[in-house]
């Protein structure tokens, strides 16, 4: 009796184990072939199928020198269905051992794909994803061979760029569709330590490589990309940054003028709404214009603001009342006196600067350096959120009051997005929460494309992760933000959604838009000079060496209280 005959004295998982027969010895097979069958479907279902293997063929791949032949039925690897001349492609999510000998073993697998069967060699050719038709019980399963990985992962005619290498083969290369990836918005995800910032200024260099004449921004929380793009880009900080306090909306105003809460805070609302109002429409770019309101971007003085604040205080019958006025007064007073906040609030940026600064930071045009990197570490904590709500705002309102001009399609990209788009709607940072949310919702419309990278998916705003149309997963320790991730993934593909805590460090899965199917890659190594700064201390080395630390604490002291770098 051969090996695929006794599957069928095997129980289903169903039936008692009292229930069952013992299962005949696997009779003696010559030199197993690589492209014999392994096993043969006994369950379909929608998206998947169970299949019943031989637990000897897959201990004899796994001896295959070919790691692609070796891997083949094991978790996370694929295999291939005979179906009506058609090989469907799965994914091999659980293996377990329904007999005492381990010779019987029931896989689990999910659907990923078709294509044709070569009719000289048997291998896969014209791979596509998705199944037009189902295999039915008793179709054979075979392990998949490095041609037909090479078939399935090898990127088309689109567009294009190569970060790595498949696993488990050693020379496919793994491929993300730019159109498909950008146009649907994308997330990279891993914990602290798994290479993500590193992996993040790799395909961030692949797009500019390919796209020299591309419009990329991205925000940087902790000055890491500056060393990375050093040549490559635009680098912005508060030293040139140079972004006009009157670009910001009402929203972003009262976030940074409006100190009081509850009641108060709607009074001093209404007074800042009407004041400033009052110190636009005096510009001479707000002659003209029917439908001038606080949220237009007319430049203004804080000057007119105070005096517009003082006038209307001085309508006031009783001294009582001023609470609010001064508040709002001595605020921006502060703004104006602290040199933390110049990069914004200084009396040198009143000049209707708007063109030049788009142009600037969108990089128009990019003249060979398509990415701007805004690190904001240097920018004071309580307006740090205000800053990127501006920036993300001006790149979506651009999209959209450009729509009638040549399309220029803009990429934001946010690291540590989970400090901008927190799941607690309670936080501070509103604005930015709302522009980041709307971009998600409605940016692909308009030619805006948003990348998000955090090491906390879970503690991201619910929907906004779900709105990523590409999906990269590196390694995740906590269960929470694996269940996060699992339960917005854009396909079914579980089998390789189960290896994240099992990922290397820069290993990661792709899923969604932006691949033919769901792959498991090995990002490639990074030149030195293209790394982000991001690297952690080695304890053991720098704790052995000392020297020179009086004058060093003497210049750093300098410099904290300068406030400067």
């Amino acid at each position: 009796m051969t090996d695929m005959m006794n599957f069928h004295d095997v129980p289903r998982e169903d039936q008692p184990m009292a229930m069952t027969r013992p299962v005949p010895a696997a009779a003696p097979a010559p030199t197993a072939g690589r492209h014999e069958a392994i096993g043969s479907v006994v369950e379909v279902t929608g998206g998947g199928a169970r299949a019943r293997v031989i637990g000897r063929r897959l201990r004899e791949l796994a001896a295959d020198a070919d790691p692609s032949i070796a891997m083949s039925g094991q978790v996370g690897s694929q295999v291939k269905l005979e179906s009506g001349g058609r090989w469907l492609v799965a994914n091999v999510r659980t293996l377990r051992v329904t007999d005492e000998e381990g010779d019987v073993v029931v896989a689990d697998i999910d659907f990923l794909g078709e294509g044709d069967q070569d009719p000289a060699t048997g291998r896969i050719v014209n791979f596509k994803r998705g199944i037009t038709g189902y295999p039915v019980p008793g179709d054979r399963v075979f392990p998949v061979s490095g041609s037909d990985l090479k078939q399935m992962f090898s990127a088309d005619e689109r567009p294009h760029i190569e970060i790595g290498t498949v696993y488990p083969t050693k020379d496919v290369r793994g491929s993300l569709y730019i159109d498909a990836l950008l146009g649907k918005h994308f997330a990279l995800l891993g914990s602290t330590g798994t290479g993500k910032s590193t992996s993040a200024a790799l395909i961030m260099h692949r797009i500019c490589d390919m796209a020299p004449e591309g419009h990329i921004v991205m925000i940087d929380p902790h000055g890491e990309y500056s060393a990375a793009f050093k040549g490559h880009g635009e680098l912005f900080n508060v030293d040139n940054l140079a972004m006009p306090y009157w670009l910001m909306n009402f929203e972003e105003h009262c976030e940074v003028i409006i100190t009081s809460t509850g009641a108060d805070r709607q009074r001093d609302s209404d007074i800042l709404a009407k004041c400033l109002l009052l110190a636009r429409s005096k510009n001479r770019a707000a002659e003209g214009i029917t439908k001038l309101t606080v949220d237009s971007p007319i430049p203004y003085t804080l000057s007119d603001l105070t005096t517009a604040i003082t006038n209307e205080m001085g309508l006031l019958n009783k001294a009582t009342d001023t609470a609010p006025y001064m508040r709002l007064k001595t605020k921006i007073d502060e703004l104006k006196a602290d040199p933390r906040y110049s990069f914004m609030f200084s009396g040198m940026l009143v000049a209707d600067s708007m063109g030049a600064f788009i142009s600037k930071i969108f990089r128009l045009p990019a003249k060979g350096k398509p990415i701007s990197i805004v690190d904001v570490s240097g920018v004071p904590s309580d307006i740090v959120s205000v800053v990127v709500a501006v920036l993300s705002r001006l790149v979506f309102d651009y999209a959209i009051w450009s729509r009638n001009e040549l399309q220029r399609p803009v990429l934001l990209v946010c690291e540590e997005a989970h400090r901008y788009v927190p799941a607690d709607k309670t936080s501070s940072g509103q604005a930015v929460r709302k522009i980041l949310e709307r971009i998600a919702k409605e940016g692909r419309k308009y030619g805006v494309s948003l990348g998000l990278i955090t090491q906390r998916p879970s503690d991201l705003a619910e929907g906004v992760l779900s709105q990523c149309g590409t999906i990269i997963a590196m390694r995740l320790n906590n269960d929470r933000d694996q269940a996060f991730v699992k339960s917005a993934m854009p396909e079914g593909a579980r089998g390789f959604l189960d290896v994240i805590p099992a990922l290397r460090n820069r290993e990661c899965i792709v899923c969604g838009e932006g691949v033919s199917i769901p792959i498991r890659v090995a990002f490639d190594d990074l030149e030195r000079d293209r790394r982000p700064a991001s690297s952690d201390p080695a304890f053991s080395e720098l704790w052995k060496q000392s020297g020179d630390e009086e004058t060093m604490v003497a210049r750093v002291v300098k410099r904290w209280r300068a406030q400067g770098r």
